[in-house]
């Protein structure tokens, strides 16, 4: 006779033969197993079968089984009885239901327990959380138990809980796997979620395959959010390791590592807090692509089931997975000065849709474009204005789909920036001025503060220089001369210089060229007369046909900037126009001149009209000298 068989004589089964029960008011009995009622095989197991105190006899019954055994003598307080399985066996497993006798009544029978065993002839299924095992506070989840081998159905379990938590038959897929879709819900955070589930066949239903691994739903709290950061940076070359840090100085000792779309928790730790500092070191082998993604983890403690907030999210990007190998360029550079403004171009041939910059050592996140196809190329500009000490350093760059934005190319070859300390700008001028009729000449000067090796000039704050000068022996600047000037010549002009150490220099303040005699002359005219007295006051009107545009006043010869005024459109003697008043004075002496005004389209505010006919101002009297005020507030042209 067996262990078992002898312990199960000392308790009692049957179904077949069932002791006749009395009707009665007797309440029915408890029934469950210890550890649980999964056991694998040879692992000892603990049916308790409680009623009430007093009881005189247990009866324990196994379906299928040919007769009763049961108890002697329960129990003290005689509430309740045990039989004891040193080994479980397949011989074990089965449905079991308990009662007991009372003055001379049976009890109603005690709901069924289901006693599986498990055992290690077959693989144990997977079992994973749809859509992820983060679940909101009163959220709901399904659970997926799968396995590859043909099993009839699966049966999920909960940890602390004795009973079998659901049954339900497998269903066939198109991969040829079968699984069960478990629901879940509400789920809160006031105990703990971890569950398992098994596979079992129709003809042998109480002996089943291994147990899943466990699989933890994680019910999110309000407390504070931990860090999650990597030493080594977030890209990581195929086949490199990688160890990700959870940190918090909450004093917690539970930590867990959840990926972006993932359907378990890949890892959790329980560590004991160090130095008021608890952390979690969650190593990663990048050995595919699958690795990348985005990552949250969050902090707990063991004897609570609740957990903290997560973290802000770290995305892991895995390099190598594109073919294509980008190349990176900086546009100036690579030595400049801090305050310049630095362009990294990536580019491609093959098409992609994104490109990331990454400075090595950096904690930052890459940054990341949207790449632009030009002229044959696929290429984003990074743009860094104006840089500083911090922005010195090695920079690569790499490619991706948006498809698979974790997944990256090849990495460019390295670029080193360099940016020195304060390096003076130069100063910009014009020669024989800023302004400058059409199809003239004149000569735009750029003179340095230290001795320079070369010029640059820029146009419309461009990333190229427009022209490059070297000076001409030891002179400290250099000219660029426009031999005949064109409206397309107008604009905003700004330049700079590399140092004999060969570093780039800020630019210059932008100068503004003008470009005039293109378009008819508008006419200008002085109300009340263009004789005043000083202290007076004079406006100078200018008109012309123009809808719209701007129009401008200039004084020959004077030290002030033309004053700039929007036209007003009107309507005179039948005939649309556009009008503007340029108010003067109170009048000195000093304001006496001869005057012109220009007009201009909004399309083209550097290519100005005709000068209008000259016009020139009178001041009568001695009047009270004064200072007067700046005659044309507008912006200078040498800003």
């Amino acid at each position: 006779m067996t262990p078992t068989l002898r312990a199960l004589l000392c308790l009692g089964l049957s179904v077949g033969l069932r002791t006749p029960v009395q009707a009665g008011t007797l309440p029915k009995p408890t029934l469950w197993a210890e550890p649980g009622p999964v056991i694998s095989w040879g692992s000892p197991v603990t049916i308790w079968c409680q009623g009430i105190p007093g009881a005189e006899e247990y009866r324990l019954e196994k379906e299928g089984s040919p007769a009763p055994w049961k108890i002697q003598k329960p129990q003290e307080p005689r509430d309740r009885a045990k039989v004891f399985i040193t080994h479980v066996t397949e011989h074990d497993a089965g449905r079991y239901q308990c009662h007991y006798l009372s003055s001379k009544n049976w009890s109603e029978r005690s709901d069924p327990l289901e006693l599986v065993m498990v055992n290690g002839s077959s693989s144990k299924p997977s079992l994973s959380a749809l859509p992820s095992p983060v679940v909101t506070s009163g959220g709901n989840v399904t659970l997926q138990c799968g396995s590859g081998h043909g099993f009839d159905r699966f049966i999920l379990t909960k940890e602390g809980d004795h009973r079998l938590y659901r049954t339900l038959d497998s269903q066939p897929q198109p991969s040829g796997q079968v699984q069960a879709l478990f629901p879940v819900g509400p789920v809160t955070p006031s105990h703990r979620w971890m569950f398992r589930c098994y596979g079992c066949y129709r003809d042998s239903p109480q002996v089943c395959s291994p147990l899943s691994d466990p699989l933890e739903l994680l019910v999110p709290g309000e407390s504070g959010k931990p860090s999650l950061l990597t030493q080594q940076g977030p890209i990581v070359a195929s086949g490199q390791s990688l160890t990700l840090q959870c940190r918090s100085d909450g004093g917690y000792d539970r930590f867990a590592l959840h990926k972006e779309g993932g359907r378990d928790l890949p890892q959790s730790l329980v560590l004991q807090p160090q130095a008021g500092l608890s952390q979690a070191h969650f190593p990663l082998d990048i050995t595919n692509g699958s690795h990348g993604g985005r990552y949250r983890c969050y902090s707990g403690y063991r004897l609570s089931s609740e957990w903290s907030a997560p973290s802000d999210p770290l995305d892991i990007l895995v390099a190598g997975h594109l073919p294509d190998r980008p190349s990176l360029s900086v546009q100036p550079g690579p030595r400049v000065a801090s305050g310049v403004n630095v362009t990294l171009l990536c580019q491609s041939q093959r098409p992609r849709e994104t490109f990331l910059l990454s400075k090595e050592g950096a904690a930052n996140p890459p940054l990341r474009l949207r790449s632009e196809h030009r002229a044959g190329q696929y290429q984003a500009e990074f743009s860094m204005s104006p840089v500083a000490s911090a922005h010195g350093g090695t920079y690569r760059c790499y490619s991706s789909h948006s498809s698979s934005p974790f997944l990256l190319s090849l990495p460019s070859e390295p670029l080193e920036l360099l940016v020195s300390g304060d390096v003076p700008k130069p100063s910009i001028g014009a020669d024989p001025g800023p302004i400058v009729t059409n199809g003239s000449s004149v000569t735009i000067w750029c003179q340095a503060p230290l001795q320079a090796s070369a010029y640059l000039l820029y146009k419309e704050r461009g990333s190229e220089p427009w022209d490059t000068r070297t000076p001409q022996g030891s002179s400290n600047k250099a000219g660029f001369l426009i031999g005949t000037t064109t409206p397309s010549l107008a604009g905003l002009y700004q330049c700079a210089y590399y140092t004999t150490g060969d570093i780039l220099s800020q630019r210059s303040d932008p100068l503004l060229l003008v470009v005039t005699g293109v378009g008819s002359a508008p006419s200008l005219s002085a109300q009340p007369s263009p004789v005043v007295a000083s202290g007076g006051i004079v406006s100078l009107s200018c008109s012309s046909n123009l809808t719209s545009g701007t129009f401008h006043l200039l004084k020959e010869g004077g030290a002030d900037p033309p004053q700039h005024m929007e036209a007003e459109p009107r309507i005179q003697a039948g005939r649309r126009q556009a009008k503007t008043i340029f108010p003067l004075g109170p009048v000195s002496p000093s304001h006496g001149g001869t005057y012109r005004c220009f007009s201009s389209n909004s399309s083209y505010p550097y290519v100005w009209s005709q000068p209008s006919a000259p016009l020139h101002i009178e001041v009568t009297g001695e009047g009270q000298t004064r200072e007067h005020p700046h005659l044309f507030p507008g912006p200078k042209y040498l800003i």
